[in-house]
């Protein structure tokens, strides 16, 4: 198994680039992260560089988080703003070599959310495509995101039927959909053609993959088992330092 450190979460006391170089040192295969912007993208790049690491995915940005934000796309009043939001992120990731934008959906219900997450994410792809980028969508819980528009795999999968490119693929963070409809064996066999990747944690408490009413060590047997080669994200809240939560990462293996 091979798998990638979401920075976001893990060694989120050191800079980007320094994260990046921890993840190497701790024998991570890879990394992803939320929101780099801060970081000016050479720094990044030369980070990667010199760990020999790849960058998986990002996130467009939220918005405001202070008032409340949590993602702009379906936000219907906001499309100039989730549109910026969107450009900014392809061009941070064709500038690092980022293969994946996450698309944030943001906090909206109804008809009118889900035409402008459609128009929106249809916006996305195509201006994607010209970088050889792929946009991801991911379903929340309603425990760690109460009112996030997307909340489930079905409704994720109708969105993507209707936006139809060729370049839009789900995002299967394992905790959340645990967390709201289980059954994640065969969710996981059904979807994976839909999957551009896949992340992970505890369930319930979103920590380290070692504990917890989830047995990952069948969950990623049965990825491998299905062909599944691509690095799985640890997105997962250490709740001390980092380096102390990694046995897993042997265990695993």
């Amino acid at each position: 198994m091979k798998f990638s450190a979401n920075l976001g979460f893990l060694w989120t006391e050191l800079s980007l680039p320094d994260a990046v170089h921890a993840a190497a040192k701790a024998g991570f295969d890879a990394v992803e992260c939320h929101w780099p912007y801060e970081t000016p993208p050479a720094e990044l790049r030369q980070a990667l560089s010199d760990t020999g690491l790849s960058m998986l995915g990002l996130n467009t940005s939220r918005g405001n988080p202070d008032a409340g934000d949590n993602g702009l796309a379906a936000l219907s009043g906001r499309v100039d703003e989730a549109r910026q939001a969107i450009d900014e992120a392809i061009a941070y990731a064709a500038a690092t070599g980022i293969p994946n934008v996450h698309v944030m959906a943001g906090f909206a219900s109804g008809d009118e959310a889900h035409a402008t997450f459609v128009s929106n994410l249809q916006y996305a792809c195509v201006m994607a495509a010209a970088q050889h980028i792929t946009i991801l969508i991911e379903p929340l819980n309603h425990y760690d995101a109460p009112g996030y528009f997307l909340s489930t795999t079905t409704q994720a999968l109708g969105i993507m039927d209707t936006v139809a490119a060729d370049n839009l693929r789900l995002m299967f963070d394992c905790y959340h959909v645990q967390l709201m409809e289980g059954d994640l064996s065969h969710r996981l066999a059904e979807l994976l053609p839909r999957i551009g990747h896949i992340q992970f944690a505890s369930v319930p408490d979103r920590g380290a993959p070692d504990h917890g009413e989830v047995n990952y060590d069948h969950v990623f047997k049965l990825i491998d088992e299905l062909g599944y080669a691509a690095p799985l994200g640890a997105e997962y809240k250490p709740g001390t330092d980092t380096d102390s939560t990694l046995a897993w990462l042997t265990d695993f293996r």
